[in-house]
């Protein structure tokens, strides 16, 4: 099994959803974890979780998209924890809508959040991980960073730079002993899909999850403990010979639909 004992790793996004089971899963394997997040509860959720598991956690309250806030947070981890091994760049949004229906205001959000977010904290945590002696990079793109997917017009943009994004970081980094790859997922049952459903289809909640289920081939969405343990090897020593890549876990989505 992956191990990351006394490695720190930054997670942005860290106290829900996919971060929450990467958080977890770094924890598991022995890792000192920083959660970047803006839901203090969903943070204090995750890290209580890890803590009854013998794992040690710490919340640094973090808007991505804000230059000082970022710095801000690294300084504390710093303080906390000393220099950081491994950032997980997974901090995002959503937006529905297309070129047409997505107004100027989603869009530059989803641009702040999705890949200005990304940027600041490669921009500030580089730098630690250079003077540590080198380090990890994983960021979290997406399917509709390689595949068109309806109604996903920002979205598609934003993982799109993330996607690109992680080669440059990759091929700009390789003499500092710092990696850098990428997840791209298919659709994974978050607390975001759930609240998805509750919101636009209150009378056909599970009818309309049965129906996002069956696009993947596989017959289900993924799990988010499937990522993070994606998400473990990938930032372990295990895949010390990987770099610049992106990995899609998709259920069959990408290849295997008729």
């Amino acid at each position: 099994m992956a191990q990351l004992s006394e490695k720190i790793a930054i997670v942005t996004g860290g106290g829900s959803g996919i971060g929450r089971a990467i958080s977890e899963s770094f924890a598991s394997a022995g890792a000192s974890i920083a959660i970047f997040d803006l839901d203090e509860n969903a943070a204090n959720e995750t890290m209580a979780a890890i803590e009854a598991n013998g794992g040690k956690a710490v919340f640094f309250g973090c808007d991505v998209s804000s230059a000082d806030s970022v710095a801000t947070a690294l300084r504390s981890c710093q303080a906390a924890f000393g220099q950081p091994d491994i950032l997980v760049n997974n901090a995002g949004i959503a937006n529905i809508g297309t070129a047409v229906t997505t107004c100027e205001e989603d869009f530059d959000q989803v641009m702040k959040v999705n890949v200005k977010g990304v940027y600041l904290c490669l921009h500030y945590i580089l730098p630690a991980m250079v003077e540590n002696g080198g380090g990890v990079v994983l960021n979290l793109s997406s399917i509709a960073a390689i595949t068109g997917l309806k109604d996903r017009f920002a979205y598609s943009a934003s993982k799109g730079a993330v996607h690109t994004l992680t080669l440059a970081v990759a091929a700009d980094h390789l003499d500092d002993n710092i990696r850098c790859n990428a997840i791209c997922p298919a659709r994974v049952h978050t607390p975001f899909v759930d609240g998805y459903l509750e919101k636009n289809y209150p009378d056909k909640r599970d009818e309309m999850f049965e129906k996002l289920s069956a696009v993947q081939p596989i017959g289900r969405m993924a799990k988010p403990d499937e990522i993070g343990k994606l998400a473990l090897y990938l930032c372990s020593d295990d895949a010390s010979y990987i770099t610049g890549q992106t990995y899609n876990i998709d259920g069959g989505y990408l290849n295997l639909r008729g």
